[in-house]
This record gives C-alpha cells, structure tokens and sequence, in this order.
C-alpha cells in the first residue's frame, strides 16, 4: 500500500513538461482475465513513478489492455494517491473486440458499443471523466454520424472531453470530422525509425515502382495525405510502437545485420548529444515538424528513465543527423 508521502507529484514534474505519452498496455500482468496480483499494482506504481519523474503527465489506455486489467490496475494506483488524477491526463480507447474460441476478433464502434466501453473504462479507472476517447480502429459496418452521436451524449453526460481517432487515414478523419461538431483532437498512428511509411510515401509520390520489398515499398502501407491532414487541421499526432521495442538501442552487436549500421549510428549520436539511446530514437521523430508525440510503452523504470531526454535531443539534432538516421534506417539513400 502506498502511503500518504507518495500522493503528490512533485511541481516540478508539471512545469518540465514533455511531449512524451506513457503507454499503459503493459500494466496488470498478463493477458489472461482474473484478479490483480500485489505484484502487478507495486509494478504499475513504481512505472507511474518513473513516468512522472520524466515529466510524463499523459497516461494512454486501451479498454482492451490485458482484457482490462491495465485501467483496473491504474484505478488501483488513482485510489492509492489521491491527487494525483488532478495532475494527469487520462486517454483510453475503444472499438476493438477481442476474439475468442467461439467468436473471431472484429471491431465494433456503435454508439451501443462505445457507451457501454466508456462506461466499463470508468469503473475500472475508478473516475468519472475520461480526458480524450479514441477511436481505436476504423469500423466499416459503423456509420459516422452514429460514432458522433454517442460521443455527443457522452460529451453532455460529462463522460468524455474530447475525442480523437487510432490507426484512421487523413480520408477517415475527414468523414468523421464532416459529423462532429467538435475538431478530432487525435490521431494516434504506429509511426518510428523502423515503421516508416508515413516518411516513405512523403517523398515517393513521384518515384515510378519501389523495388518490392524495399524500402519505398513501405510507403503503400501508409495513406499519403494523413499526416498534413492532421496538421491542417490541428490534429495532435501520436506515436505507438515508437521505440520498436529497442530495435535500434540495443546497440549494433545485438541487432539483425540489417539494422546494424542504423544502431551504430544512434549509438554514435548518443555520444554526440550526450543522450540515451532511447531518447535519441524519440528525437528523432520529434524533430518533425508535424509535432510528434512518441508514446513510451515499456514498464521499466530504467527505460522509462532513459526516454527522458528526447525533447533535448529533437530540439539539438541537425537536419544532416535525421537524414542520416533515415538513410541507415532504410538501408539505400532516398530517390
């Protein structure tokens, strides 16, 4: 149990500030359904902790983290420090069914749905508003307006501030936003140096057949046009998957061949910038002009820790630095 010396956040953590996010689909233990264990909740604290420490005040979930044990676990951490939502903002998102034996996995974003998960999200963070709701996937058998209409009402409940999107095209956006009457306030897309084709299709617009398996192949996955939407339109954009689970920060010894030569060079530029590793990777998206906001997913306070200097390190990168880490990353110079 955590006493009453550990309920505050330090006035500090507020005025430092960062554009970083913390992703809690790592807390509550596994995925399977069934009670918290101490050790699940004294874990979910000390991320907290670390978190807070690295000036991290946005806390990101999903209803469907560990079949819901991830909000219930952060409920138990609210309950247990007092004061401590007045100085967090809180993000979850809904929209996903997880499969089982008897039913595959689908998507489901009806306003019964999304009424009935807002409310489960509440109970289990044990609050009475969420601060964003996202969409979490596009759900094709879902209209616009019927997504509208029951954020409307949650909206006029108290419920939810403000709603935003996951994994949605600039295209998606605009159909949804033409039936709100608030702007989306979101978009959280899997953007990083190894996921890259929100980069790709920038500058593959004019370049006839990428080789297959290539680098500008990884362009077609990303709908061009969705990150100047959101920027058109002040949409914030969010990173998940940011780090690529140390993909390139476990330095070049401990990479695929593939990777090597970019994980050399974050190394290297960790040296210049006097920097982690991590935050060298989340400065490197940061350095874009679109104001991304890298979402950190891992639960360990060290790494949590070593993600804290990415806002210095987006702000000290040279343009030759980020262009040579594209360059490694996708391992051939840009057309």
């Amino acid at each position: 149990m955590h006493n009453a010396t550990r309920t505050a956040m330090p006035r500090a953590v507020h005025d430092a500030g960062t554009r970083l996010l913390f992703g809690c689909m790592g807390l509550g233990g596994d995925w399977e359904k069934g009670p918290l264990e101490a050790a699940d909740v004294a874990a979910a604290h000390a991320a907290v902790d670390a978190a807070l420490q690295a000036g991290i005040t946005v806390f990101d979930h999903a209803d469907i983290y560990r079949n819901g044990k991830a909000e219930e676990v952060f409920g138990r951490v609210l309950a247990e420090r007092p004061g401590l939502r007045e100085g967090i903002h809180l993000q979850t998102k809904c929209g996903i069914v997880l499969g089982t034996p008897g039913a595959p996995g689908r998507y489901d974003s009806s306003a019964k749905a999304i009424t009935a998960r807002v409310d489960g999200s509440l109970a289990r963070l044990g609050v009475e508003r969420i601060d964003t709701l996202l969409i979490h996937r596009p759900d094709p058998l879902t209209p616009p307006d019927e997504i509208a209409d029951a954020v409307a009402a949650l909206r006029a409940a108290g419920k939810v501030s403000r709603l935003g999107v996951s994994n949605h095209s600039g295209a998606q956006m605009a159909l949804l936003q033409s039936v709100l009457d608030e702007p989306l306030a979101v978009n959280q897309l899997q953007l990083s140096l190894g996921h890259r084709g929100w980069l790709e299709s920038a500058v593959m617009a004019n370049v006839l057949d990428p080789q297959a398996g290539g680098p500008g192949a990884d362009a077609a996955s990303f709908p061009h046009g969705t990150l100047e939407y959101c920027a058109a339109h002040g949409a914030e954009l969010q990173a998940w998957g940011a780090m690529d689970r140390g993909r390139y920060t476990r330095g070049p010894a401990a990479v695929p061949d593939s990777d090597r030569p970019a994980a050399a060079l974050v190394a290297r530029l960790a040296d210049k910038l006097d920097a982690t590793p991590e935050a060298v990777v989340l400065g490197w998206l940061m350095r874009h002009p679109a104001r991304i906001r890298p979402v950190v997913g891992t639960t360990s306070p060290a790494r949590i820790a070593a993600c804290a200097g990415a806002d210095t390190v987006a702000a000290r990168m040279t343009g030759d630095d980020w262009y040579a880490l594209w360059t490694a990353a996708r391992g051939e110079p840009l057309p």
